[in-house]
């Protein structure tokens, strides 16, 4: 945000040190930024009903309190006001103690000026969202109307106004990367870089330089400068998905550059500074991983300052017919093709599976009844559900892996393109010469891969 921009916001400084108040107001002013200070918690709470604030910048330790009861005082009594503390150097503890209690964000003593004033620039952010009346929708959506879903959403919202480090948990397929998502674009980091990172699919070889980057000739095959995720999501979120799947000798150097907000690239002699906010997740149990000694807990402290439950789709029955319609209009749509309706067996059926793969699995099964259904009414035998447990209503099959196997997949492949050769990939006509359906054989096509 330029000076023009910032001229008419006010920010509130709480310190009882002379000397760091005027730090803070000169470089706040030279921002452009009106300022007002107290020396404790009385007279700050004084300015905070004379004034309207956009931002407060308090200290940890004040004469008449700490400053995270002005924090919960600030949320309580004017929540739209981002707050953020000063905390002595090296205390974590206050640091998340102050982040749980909602505040916006931390600086640590002595305050280095430039992460000071990113803080400020991001904050004010917060305010200007605020105050726009045309606030662009986020891209993605949460759907649902039940009570987990509304409660979820709530909680996205409140979250998107923080820069407090998320711990997004809850099963397979529930859609913890969509929420990670929806708190980028709903808060003040959404003008930049989204960087989503599958933490159990990078080899443990390359984890370093893919996350910190490296320098020309700092190993074999290191043939150009390389910038790292951090680096990609420099102003914006870095989503480490699957963080359990880290090995232990890379949670210390990911620890270490959250803690610095700083990387250092492979081969590169000193740091480089960076702004980004850590979402992540996993579904499996990570404090029970720290407990195995499997997880650090220093991390996990640092990583999991708040944590977000997404609810799992039997948890939300009335959910299914929304998901349903709007999933089947996003099939219809990539196949290019009308999307089909669910009878009301089919319908009902859904609603009492108890679904161990979540959204992820509704999606693969409704894909695959269109292409079995006759017409335009998917029925419940189209759905070929796994059996249930009739005395205890689970599941008695795993999550089936729809993909067929390899051998048979590669019979099929090749079957497939030698009718697309013959008909010159006519769709249509290779359908009529394996002998099934258009819409089969679209679906076969995306499966298999065949260009």
């Amino acid at each position: 945000m330029d000076k023009n921009q910032l001229k008419d916001y006010q920010t509130l400084i709480v310190d009882d040190e002379p000397d760091i108040r005027e730090l803070l107001e000169i470089t706040l002013s030279r921002m452009g930024i009106h300022t007002h200070s107290a020396e404790d918690i009385g007279s700050a709470k004084t300015l905070l009903e004379e004034y309207t604030f956009n931002l407060c910048l308090t200290d940890m330790r004040l004469p008449d309190g700490n400053g995270i009861d002005l924090v919960r005082y600030i949320q309580q009594h004017y929540p739209n006001i981002p707050s953020a503390v000063i905390t002595a150097h090296g205390n974590m503890e206050s640091a998340v103690e102050a982040l749980k209690a909602g505040a916006f964000d931390f600086v640590s003593k002595p305050v280095d000026l430039n992460k000071l004033r990113n803080l400020i620039s991001t904050a004010l952010k917060v305010s200007a969202q605020d105050k726009a009346k045309d606030t662009p929708a986020p891209v993605y959506q949460l759907l649902g109307k039940s009570a987990a879903i509304l409660q979820t959403r709530k909680t996205i919202e409140k979250l998107a106004r923080s820069q407090a480090p998320v711990y997004v948990s809850g099963e397979s397929g529930v859609g913890k990367e969509l929420v990670a998502r929806l708190i980028h674009e709903s808060g003040p980091r959404r003008d930049k870089s989204f960087v989503p990172v599958n933490c159990g699919a990078i080899p443990s070889e390359l984890m370093e330089s893919e996350f910190f980057g490296h320098k020309k000739g700092s190993f074999t095959g290191a043939s150009n400068d390389k910038a790292g995720l951090f680096q990609a999501a420099d102003g914006g979120t870095l989503f480490l998905d699957e963080v359990a799947d880290l090995p232990l000798a890379m949670q210390v150097k990911l620890l270490r550059s959250i803690q610095e907000n700083s990387v250092r690239p492979i081969g590169e002699s000193k740091e480089i500074p960076i702004n980004v906010r850590i979402l992540s997740a996993t579904h499996k149990n990570l404090a029970a991983l720290v407990e195995s000694g499997d997880f650090r807990q220093d991390l996990f402290y640092r990583i999991n300052v708040i944590e977000l439950h997404v609810p799992g789709l039997r948890e939300r029955p009335e959910d299914i017919p929304l998901l349903c319609e709007h999933l089947l209009r996003r099939i219809a749509s990539q196949w290019q093709s009308n999307a089909p309706k669910l009878g009301p067996s089919a319908m009902k059926a859904l609603q009492v599976y108890p679904f161990p793969g979540n959204v992820r699995e509704l999606e693969n099964i409704l894909e695959r009844a269109m292409t079995l259904c006759e017409g335009n009414i998917i029925q419940q035998e189209d759905l070929q559900l796994p059996q249930q447990s009739s005395s205890n209503n689970t599941t008695t099959a795993a999550y089936e892996d729809l993909s067929l196997d390899s051998s048979v997949e590669n019979t099929e492949r090749e079957l497939i393109v030698k009718a697309l050769e013959k008909t010159r990939y006519n769709k249509t006509a290779a359908a009529e010469l394996l002998g099934i359906s258009f819409r089969q054989l679209r679906y076969r096509i995306k499966k298999l891969g065949i260009e």
